[in-house]
Protein backbone atom coordinates (compact mmCIF):
# COMPACT_ATOMS: atom_id res chain seq x y z
CA UNK A 1 0.00 0.00 0.00
CA UNK A 2 1.11 3.53 -0.72
CA UNK A 3 0.15 6.78 0.95
CA UNK A 4 -1.26 9.85 -0.76
CA UNK A 5 -2.68 13.15 0.35
CA UNK A 6 -6.14 11.60 0.23
CA UNK A 7 -5.26 8.41 2.18
CA UNK A 8 -3.68 5.06 1.49
CA UNK A 9 -3.60 3.76 -2.07
CA UNK A 10 -4.30 0.07 -2.66
CA UNK A 11 -3.57 -1.58 -5.99
CA UNK A 12 -4.30 -4.90 -7.67
CA UNK A 13 -3.14 -6.81 -10.70
CA UNK A 14 -4.94 -9.37 -12.86
CA UNK A 15 -3.55 -12.41 -14.64
CA UNK A 16 -5.86 -13.57 -17.44
CA UNK A 17 -5.03 -17.16 -18.32
CA UNK A 18 -6.02 -18.95 -21.48
CA UNK A 19 -4.92 -19.75 -25.01
CA UNK A 20 -8.46 -18.99 -26.13
CA UNK A 21 -8.02 -15.35 -25.07
CA UNK A 22 -4.69 -14.96 -26.85
CA UNK A 23 -6.04 -16.56 -30.02
CA UNK A 24 -8.94 -14.14 -30.17
CA UNK A 25 -11.50 -16.92 -30.06
CA UNK A 26 -12.83 -15.76 -26.70
CA UNK A 27 -13.33 -12.13 -25.70
CA UNK A 28 -12.26 -11.31 -22.17
CA UNK A 29 -14.65 -9.30 -20.00
CA UNK A 30 -13.31 -10.38 -16.62
CA UNK A 31 -10.84 -7.52 -16.44
CA UNK A 32 -13.64 -4.99 -16.82
CA UNK A 33 -15.84 -6.58 -14.19
CA UNK A 34 -12.99 -7.03 -11.72
CA UNK A 35 -12.00 -3.39 -12.13
CA UNK A 36 -15.62 -2.30 -11.63
CA UNK A 37 -15.87 -4.53 -8.55
CA UNK A 38 -12.68 -3.17 -6.99
CA UNK A 39 -13.16 0.54 -7.64
CA UNK A 40 -15.87 1.18 -5.01
CA UNK A 41 -13.70 -0.66 -2.49
CA UNK A 42 -10.87 1.82 -3.00
CA UNK A 43 -8.65 -0.63 -4.88
CA UNK A 44 -7.20 0.45 -8.20
CA UNK A 45 -6.42 -2.01 -10.97
CA UNK A 46 -2.84 -1.22 -11.96
CA UNK A 47 -1.71 -3.98 -14.32
CA UNK A 48 -3.14 -6.81 -16.44
CA UNK A 49 -1.20 -9.67 -17.98
CA UNK A 50 -2.66 -12.17 -20.43
CA UNK A 51 -0.74 -15.43 -20.52
CA UNK A 52 -1.08 -18.80 -22.21
CA UNK A 53 -1.98 -22.11 -20.59
CA UNK A 54 1.68 -22.67 -19.83
CA UNK A 55 2.94 -23.43 -16.33
CA UNK A 56 6.04 -21.25 -16.57
CA UNK A 57 4.10 -18.26 -17.92
CA UNK A 58 1.50 -18.46 -15.15
CA UNK A 59 4.14 -18.83 -12.43
CA UNK A 60 6.15 -15.88 -13.73
CA UNK A 61 3.11 -13.59 -13.96
CA UNK A 62 1.72 -14.56 -10.54
CA UNK A 63 5.10 -14.09 -8.83
CA UNK A 64 5.73 -10.74 -10.48
CA UNK A 65 2.33 -9.23 -9.76
CA UNK A 66 2.02 -10.60 -6.22
CA UNK A 67 5.27 -8.84 -5.34
CA UNK A 68 4.23 -5.56 -6.94
CA UNK A 69 0.62 -5.17 -5.79
CA UNK A 70 -1.51 -5.63 -2.71
CA UNK A 71 -3.82 -8.12 -4.41
CA UNK A 72 -3.72 -10.30 -7.52
CA UNK A 73 -6.64 -11.97 -9.28
CA UNK A 74 -6.26 -14.82 -11.75
CA UNK A 75 -9.02 -15.90 -14.10
CA UNK A 76 -9.20 -19.16 -16.00
CA UNK A 77 -7.62 -22.59 -15.89
CA UNK A 78 -9.31 -24.18 -12.86
CA UNK A 79 -11.69 -26.54 -14.68
CA UNK A 80 -11.58 -30.35 -15.07
CA UNK A 81 -9.53 -30.73 -18.26
CA UNK A 82 -5.84 -31.44 -18.85
CA UNK A 83 -5.04 -27.83 -19.75
CA UNK A 84 -6.53 -26.45 -16.52
CA UNK A 85 -3.22 -26.01 -14.70
CA UNK A 86 -3.68 -22.72 -12.86
CA UNK A 87 -4.03 -24.29 -9.40
CA UNK A 88 -0.79 -26.25 -9.87
CA UNK A 89 1.04 -23.21 -11.18
CA UNK A 90 -0.09 -20.96 -8.32
CA UNK A 91 0.91 -23.63 -5.82
CA UNK A 92 4.35 -23.82 -7.44
CA UNK A 93 4.68 -20.04 -7.42
CA UNK A 94 4.48 -20.09 -3.62
CA UNK A 95 6.30 -23.39 -3.11
CA UNK A 96 3.22 -25.21 -1.84
CA UNK A 97 2.13 -28.82 -2.29
CA UNK A 98 -1.25 -29.46 -3.92
CA UNK A 99 -3.71 -32.33 -3.84
CA UNK A 100 -7.42 -33.10 -3.61
CA UNK A 101 -8.56 -31.54 -0.34
CA UNK A 102 -11.35 -32.96 1.79
CA UNK A 103 -13.35 -29.75 2.19
CA UNK A 104 -13.25 -28.98 -1.53
CA UNK A 105 -14.15 -32.59 -2.36
CA UNK A 106 -17.11 -32.45 0.03
CA UNK A 107 -18.41 -29.34 -1.72
CA UNK A 108 -18.23 -31.07 -5.10
CA UNK A 109 -19.87 -34.24 -3.77
CA UNK A 110 -22.81 -32.29 -2.38
CA UNK A 111 -23.15 -30.25 -5.57
CA UNK A 112 -23.07 -33.16 -7.98
CA UNK A 113 -25.34 -35.29 -5.77
CA UNK A 114 -27.92 -32.54 -5.90
CA UNK A 115 -27.91 -32.44 -9.69
CA UNK A 116 -27.58 -36.20 -10.09
CA UNK A 117 -24.16 -36.19 -11.74
CA UNK A 118 -21.30 -38.61 -11.11
CA UNK A 119 -18.03 -37.32 -9.70
CA UNK A 120 -15.36 -38.48 -12.10
CA UNK A 121 -11.57 -38.25 -11.67
CA UNK A 122 -11.65 -35.30 -14.07
CA UNK A 123 -14.18 -33.44 -11.92
CA UNK A 124 -12.10 -34.19 -8.82
CA UNK A 125 -9.31 -32.14 -10.38
CA UNK A 126 -11.38 -29.12 -9.35
CA UNK A 127 -10.92 -30.14 -5.69
CA UNK A 128 -7.13 -29.90 -5.92
CA UNK A 129 -6.19 -27.01 -3.61
CA UNK A 130 -2.71 -25.80 -2.57
CA UNK A 131 -1.68 -26.30 1.05
CA UNK A 132 -2.65 -23.34 3.21
CA UNK A 133 -5.12 -21.86 0.73
CA UNK A 134 -8.63 -20.79 1.76
CA UNK A 135 -11.56 -21.66 -0.46
CA UNK A 136 -13.59 -19.13 -2.44
CA UNK A 137 -17.26 -20.03 -2.75
CA UNK A 138 -18.66 -20.63 -6.21
CA UNK A 139 -22.45 -20.11 -6.12
CA UNK A 140 -22.86 -20.85 -9.83
CA UNK A 141 -21.33 -24.29 -10.43
CA UNK A 142 -20.06 -25.35 -7.02
CA UNK A 143 -16.37 -25.89 -7.84
CA UNK A 144 -14.50 -23.51 -5.53
CA UNK A 145 -11.75 -21.07 -6.27
CA UNK A 146 -9.13 -20.31 -3.64
CA UNK A 147 -7.00 -17.62 -2.04
CA UNK A 148 -3.29 -18.21 -1.48
CA UNK A 149 -1.58 -15.31 0.29
CA UNK A 150 -2.56 -12.21 -1.71
CA UNK A 151 -3.63 -14.14 -4.83
CA UNK A 152 -7.29 -14.91 -5.57
CA UNK A 153 -7.83 -17.70 -8.10
CA UNK A 154 -11.12 -17.39 -9.98
CA UNK A 155 -12.84 -19.22 -12.81
CA UNK A 156 -12.55 -17.94 -16.35
CA UNK A 157 -16.27 -17.95 -17.19
CA UNK A 158 -17.34 -14.36 -16.45
CA UNK A 159 -20.60 -15.23 -14.68
CA UNK A 160 -18.80 -17.67 -12.40
CA UNK A 161 -15.93 -15.28 -11.74
CA UNK A 162 -18.39 -12.54 -10.78
CA UNK A 163 -20.17 -14.88 -8.39
CA UNK A 164 -16.89 -15.79 -6.74
CA UNK A 165 -16.06 -12.13 -6.16
CA UNK A 166 -18.92 -11.96 -3.65
CA UNK A 167 -16.85 -14.19 -1.35
CA UNK A 168 -13.77 -12.06 -1.88
CA UNK A 169 -14.92 -8.56 -0.91
CA UNK A 170 -14.80 -9.16 2.87
CA UNK A 171 -11.18 -10.32 2.57
CA UNK A 172 -9.95 -7.08 1.01
CA UNK A 173 -8.67 -4.01 2.80
CA UNK A 174 -9.55 -1.06 0.63
CA UNK A 175 -7.99 2.34 0.45
CA UNK A 176 -8.82 5.82 -0.75
CA UNK A 177 -11.56 5.73 -3.38
CA UNK A 178 -10.61 7.23 -6.73
CA UNK A 179 -13.07 9.72 -8.17
CA UNK A 180 -13.18 11.22 -11.64
CA UNK A 181 -14.44 14.28 -13.45
CA UNK A 182 -15.06 14.52 -17.19
CA UNK A 183 -14.96 17.57 -19.43
CA UNK A 184 -16.07 17.25 -23.06
CA UNK A 185 -14.73 19.80 -25.54
CA UNK A 186 -16.02 20.22 -29.09
CA UNK A 187 -13.89 21.44 -31.99
CA UNK A 188 -10.79 20.57 -30.01
CA UNK A 189 -7.80 18.45 -30.99
CA UNK A 190 -5.34 16.69 -28.73
CA UNK A 191 -2.37 18.34 -30.41
CA UNK A 192 -3.66 21.78 -29.46
CA UNK A 193 -4.32 20.75 -25.85
CA UNK A 194 -1.08 18.86 -25.23
CA UNK A 195 1.01 21.70 -23.80
CA UNK A 196 -1.75 23.00 -21.54
CA UNK A 197 -2.45 19.51 -20.25
CA UNK A 198 1.23 18.87 -19.60
CA UNK A 199 1.45 22.07 -17.55
CA UNK A 200 -1.69 21.13 -15.62
CA UNK A 201 -0.36 17.64 -14.93
CA UNK A 202 2.90 19.08 -13.60
CA UNK A 203 0.91 21.44 -11.38
CA UNK A 204 -1.26 18.63 -10.01
CA UNK A 205 0.88 15.46 -9.93
CA UNK A 206 -1.57 13.72 -7.57
CA UNK A 207 -4.26 13.80 -10.27
CA UNK A 208 -4.12 11.56 -13.34
CA UNK A 209 -5.09 13.38 -16.54
CA UNK A 210 -6.18 11.65 -19.72
CA UNK A 211 -7.38 12.87 -23.11
CA UNK A 212 -9.55 10.86 -25.48
CA UNK A 213 -10.49 12.07 -28.99
CA UNK A 214 -13.99 11.48 -30.29
CA UNK A 215 -15.79 11.88 -33.61
CA UNK A 216 -19.47 12.29 -34.41
CA UNK A 217 -21.21 12.49 -37.76
CA UNK A 218 -24.07 14.99 -38.04
CA UNK A 219 -27.33 14.36 -39.89
CA UNK A 220 -25.98 16.39 -42.79
CA UNK A 221 -22.93 14.16 -43.06
CA UNK A 222 -20.43 16.60 -41.57
CA UNK A 223 -17.90 15.29 -39.08
CA UNK A 224 -17.71 16.91 -35.66
CA UNK A 225 -14.71 16.10 -33.55
CA UNK A 226 -13.56 16.87 -30.06
CA UNK A 227 -11.71 15.65 -27.01
CA UNK A 228 -12.95 14.23 -23.74
CA UNK A 229 -10.71 15.13 -20.81
CA UNK A 230 -10.77 12.95 -17.72
CA UNK A 231 -9.16 13.71 -14.36
CA UNK A 232 -8.91 11.00 -11.70
CA UNK A 233 -7.79 11.33 -8.09
CA UNK A 234 -8.62 10.69 -4.44
CA UNK A 235 -8.60 14.33 -3.25
CA UNK A 236 -11.93 16.09 -3.90
CA UNK A 237 -10.52 19.60 -3.56
CA UNK A 238 -7.72 18.97 -6.05
CA UNK A 239 -10.16 17.40 -8.49
CA UNK A 240 -12.41 20.45 -8.23
CA UNK A 241 -9.48 22.74 -9.03
CA UNK A 242 -8.45 20.59 -11.99
CA UNK A 243 -12.01 20.43 -13.31
CA UNK A 244 -12.26 24.21 -13.21
CA UNK A 245 -8.98 24.49 -15.13
CA UNK A 246 -10.13 21.96 -17.73
CA UNK A 247 -13.42 23.76 -18.27
CA UNK A 248 -11.45 26.94 -18.79
CA UNK A 249 -9.71 25.52 -21.82
CA UNK A 250 -11.22 27.15 -24.88
CA UNK A 251 -9.82 25.82 -28.12
CA UNK A 252 -11.22 26.76 -31.51
CA UNK A 253 -9.78 24.86 -34.43
CA UNK A 254 -10.63 25.35 -38.09
CA UNK A 255 -12.45 22.31 -39.57
CA UNK A 256 -9.87 22.31 -42.34
CA UNK A 257 -7.02 21.78 -39.91
CA UNK A 258 -5.46 18.33 -40.20
CA UNK A 259 -3.24 18.34 -37.15
CA UNK A 260 -3.80 15.37 -34.76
Amino acid sequence: MQESGGGKLVFAGVVVIGDEILSGRTRDINVQQIAAFLSPLGIGLKEVRIVSDARSAIIEAVCALSECYDYVFTTGGIGPTHDDITADAVAAAFGRAIDVRADARAILERWYARIGTEITPARLRMARIPDGASLIENPITGAPGFQLENVFVLAGVPRIARGMLEDVAHRLEGGAITHSVTVRLENAREGDLAEALARLQAQYPQVALGSYPWFRETEGGAMVRGVTLVARGVDHSLLADVEEALRGLSVKISPATTRP
